[in-house]
């Protein structure tokens, strides 16, 4: 289990989370909205070690987990996927996904997870020689999803991957997450489009002004319960 307990972070003198506590269950989804500047984002970052806390402490199976190097969140069984389609464009496909296996542990594993990631993205293999920055937007964040599964993760950190995407391609992401969650992989994800975060996830949390709104199943939400507690401040 992921838990954050009274957290408060954010950037230099400006406070983004506000004693937030959160528990992320192994083998679940998690979803995490809300608008712009609630601090969805800067929740993540902080997880990967990415910014310091301020207070508050984050444990994965009871195990302090704040004040690891984001270098070594790998070796603890973490991935993130960042906002944005971040892959190195100068860089093949292969390549970009190699990087993803990186860590010493993981390179003997290379070739057999590459194998798996072809087998789940399938335009991934018809591209793989071609550089990343060649990519569409949706194809781009296939190889962005793809890369954090080549350290085999416990847990995967999405971050928007919705965003920007045409319709047909977000319906292929999200089979994918169901494939993943089927599969028992812990997820959690950030996702401005409410309804499919809603579909696919077990657990809900909405964060407003950098706190936690709401905390409930994701069976027990309605969409427009949820859209009233959005704008509801």
């Amino acid at each position: 289990m992921l838990e954050l307990s009274n957290v408060r972070a954010g950037y230099g003198a400006i406070n983004v989370l506000w004693d937030v506590s959160l528990a992320m269950q192994p083998g679940r989804l998690t979803a995490i909205v809300g608008q712009n500047g609630a601090g969805k984002t800067t929740l993540l970052r902080a997880i990967m070690g990415l910014l310091p806390l301020k207070q508050g402490e984050i444990t994965l199976h009871g195990k302090r987990l704040d004040g690891t190097p984001t270098w070594d969140m790998a070796d603890r069984g973490l991935a993130m996927v960042p906002e944005g389609r971040m892959v190195f464009r100068d860089m093949s496909v292969a390549e970009n996904l190699i990087v993803g296996a990186f860590n010493k542990a993981h390179r003997p594993h290379v070739a057999a997870r590459l194998e798996a990631a072809y087998e789940m993205f399938p335009r991934l293999r018809e591209r793989r020689k071609q550089l990343a920055g060649s990519l569409s937007g949706g194809e781009a964040q296939m190889l962005a999803m793809a890369r954090g599964l080549m350290s085999d993760p416990k847990i995967l950190i999405v971050d928007e991957p919705s965003l920007g995407l045409a319709p047909l391609l977000v319906n292929e992401l999200f089979g994918i997450l169901a494939r993943l969650k089927a599969e028992g992989r812990t997820i959690i994800l950030v996702e401005q489009n409410t309804e499919r975060a809603l579909a696919i996830a077990d657990h809900v949390y909405l964060l407003q002004g950098g706190k936690v709104a709401l905390s409930e199943a994701a069976a027990n939400v309605t969409l427009a319960r949820l859209h009233e507690l959005y704008f509801k401040h």
